[in-house]
């Protein structure tokens, strides 16, 4: 079995409906999003999937993201921006792109909104 990842940055800012406490306030982050992507087979040059395609969709997706008010976002009308429900998001629309490789699974989507706290979502 064969792994790889990439990571990613964007800043955006949230706040935490109906939390009780500071995130209920306007702030924001530096996110860092990592994507794994796992395949038991390479193709006939020795990958798993190219990294060029895989930046290259999840740049697009964090744009949409980059210097938002994320709460504003359709994806996130009807449920709080966290780390947890921004990986979803991302897991979400990432794997048709994953899935189009051969053998390529998408395995997981880790959201940090700081260096020492973050959540994955996985299926």
């Amino acid at each position: 079995m064969f792994e790889l990842d990439i990571t990613r940055d964007f800043s955006a800012a949230h706040s935490l409906r109906g939390y009780n406490g500071d995130c209920s306030s306007l702030h924001g982050h530096n996110w860092t999003v990592q994507v794994f992507v796992a395949s038991e087979n390479l193709d006939e040059i020795g990958i798993a999937m190219d990294f060029k395609l895989l930046k290259k969709e999840l740049n697009a997706i964090l744009a949409e993201l980059d210097h938002k008010y994320l709460n504003d976002l359709p994806a996130f009308k009807g449920q709080n921006p966290t780390s947890e429900n921004i990986a979803m998001y991302l897991y979400k629309r990432l794997k048709p792109v994953v899935t189009s490789v051969p053998h390529a699974v998408l395995r997981r989507v880790r959201v940090c909104e700081s260096p020492t706290s973050g959540a994955s979502y996985f299926e």
